[in-house]
């Protein structure tokens, strides 16, 4: 290992690089929609009795993804910004 990076095998490309402007597209586009579906299964998940179906469980399940999901996309956002940013310079 050199550094804190896998050697190159040599298969992959010296500079290569993700488009970063469709993962800034896609992570703005989808981070309101988790956030909503997490809202919503939350809400869903709260007024949900005992004898329901879809049960209390698989909801609170679902909103937890949807939060996850949230958070992956707001730090792929900051990473992506932070890439930019440094390509502009």
């Amino acid at each position: 290992m050199i550094g804190r990076r896998f050697p190159r095998t040599g298969t992959e490309p010296r500079t290569a690089r993700s488009a970063l402007r469709l993962r800034l597209l896609l992570s703005a586009v989808y981070l309101p929609i988790f956030a909503a579906g997490a809202v919503l299964f939350g809400v869903w998940a709260a007024r949900s009795g005992a004898g329901d179906s879809p049960g209390r469980g698989p909801l609170v399940g679902l909103a937890a993804a949807c939060a996850a999901l949230v958070l992956l996309a707001a730090l792929d956002l900051v990473v992506v910004r932070r890439r930019l940013r440094r390509e502009r310079r």
